[in-house]
């Protein structure tokens, strides 16, 4: 079992505080959840942890090694933007999914009924929520141990959330997961540990009542 651990993460912009004493940990085998208000730092906190952006103060640690710079973080942890897309435009997605995993689980992919019609399409030819699939499914079957995922539903039909909830959630026996998205419901299904991130902090939530009671979701 391998563990990411996360602590000490502050960040602030322009001087308004968006992170506070942040402390977070997911280990193989189990999903991390993260769930809050549009704005309230999720994607900043993700990159934090990829290591795309620098904590005013944080501390990331995978098992005994101190992670400092992205490098450290490579074939370590791989990550799914809420809204760049990181695939060439014209490069058909049979031929990019090699360039991110192994080969046994570039024939994992090669065989998965979800992913089969866009193969021999480009990402330029795929829709907003065809090219969510896509990436979410090359992240989730990548080659590093801990995998994060920001948005990975966003813009898919509720029927494909459904399969991806499935198919993410098959892999979690040798990786760790992080997810976020504004599904609170998928996010409560998946997750082994739930967190919400409001005014500047990360606090553990069990339920939909937790979530109502620290004003995430309506009280009626």
């Amino acid at each position: 079992m391998s563990r990411l651990h996360i602590d000490s993460v502050t960040k602030s912009f322009g001087g308004r505080k968006i992170l506070q004493d942040i402390y977070l940990s997911c280990e193989t085998g189990k999903t991390t959840g993260i769930l809050g208000p549009s704005g309230s730092g999720k994607s900043t906190l993700l990159e934090i942890i990829f290591g795309t952006i620098k904590g005013d103060t944080q501390f990331v640690k995978l098992n005994d090694t101190i992670l400092k710079n992205q490098s450290d973080r490579k074939n370590k942890i791989a990550y799914l933007p809420q809204r760049s897309s990181f695939l060439p435009k014209e490069c058909k997605i049979r031929k990019l999914i090699p360039l991110f995993c192994t080969r046994e689980n570039t024939e994992k992919l090669y065989d998965l009924k979800m992913i089969q019609p866009f193969l021999n399409k480009t990402s330029r030819n795929l829709s907003g929520g065809e090219k969510k699939i896509v990436e979410t499914l090359i992240i989730t079957y990548s080659d590093s141990e801990f995998v994060i995922l920001d948005e990975p539903f966003s813009g898919v039909f509720p029927k494909a959330v459904d399969e991806m909830e499935i198919i993410i959630k098959s892999q979690t026996p040798n990786k760790g997961i992080i997810i976020s998205d504004h599904n609170y419901m998928s996010i409560l299904n998946m997750a082994d540990d739930t967190y919400l991130l409001s005014d500047t902090y990360l606090r553990k939530v069990k339920d939909l009542k937790e979530l109502q009671q620290f004003n995430y979701l309506p009280k009626n």
